[in-house]
């Protein structure tokens, strides 16, 4: 199998999932989603492709990224409709399938990840801790300045 047939079937199980988790999360049914999705799959398959064909050594979130911008732009025809079809799809119905399989990947290669010693656990561990607290630090500004809290 190729790898963009490969990367495709993965991104349909997991839009497939995300689809389901934005029902059951945000009470937004998948008739209503479905379409965002597939814009969504077809903008990262397209991504993936262009990492193939294109010479220069640009990672394939790079080209979703950007094939992302250039559909959404106002000027960008039927972009509003892209966009209205995209914000049916919650990012947080999205992440869970995703970290769940990155949860597998880093399990099945164990070995490989033991082997990365303390100081990589050390460091990682200080990432995730300054990533929570940044966020906590950035919810706090924002919410005051809302006068939520």
């Amino acid at each position: 199998m190729s790898t963009i047939f490969k990367s495709s079937l993965l991104l349909c199980i997991i839009g497939f999932m995300s689809i389901i988790a934005n029902w059951i999360s945000f009470n937004i049914p998948p008739k209503q989603s479905i379409m965002g999705m597939l814009i969504l799959i077809t903008i990262s398959s397209i991504g993936f492709f262009l990492e193939k064909i294109v010479p220069l050594k640009i990672p394939a979130v790079g080209y979703i990224g950007l094939v992302g911008i250039l559909i959404t732009v106002p000027w960008f025809p039927f972009s509003s409709y892209i966009v209205n079809w995209t914000s049916k799809i919650n990012i947080l119905s999205l992440a869970t399938p995703v970290l769940a399989y990155a949860g597998i990947s880093v399990g099945r290669n164990w070995v490989t990840f033991s082997k990365l010693g303390l100081r990589s656990i050390i460091v990682g561990i200080f990432v995730f801790l300054g990533t929570f607290l940044g966020s906590i630090v950035i919810a706090e500004i924002i919410l005051r300045i809302q006068g939520v809290i």
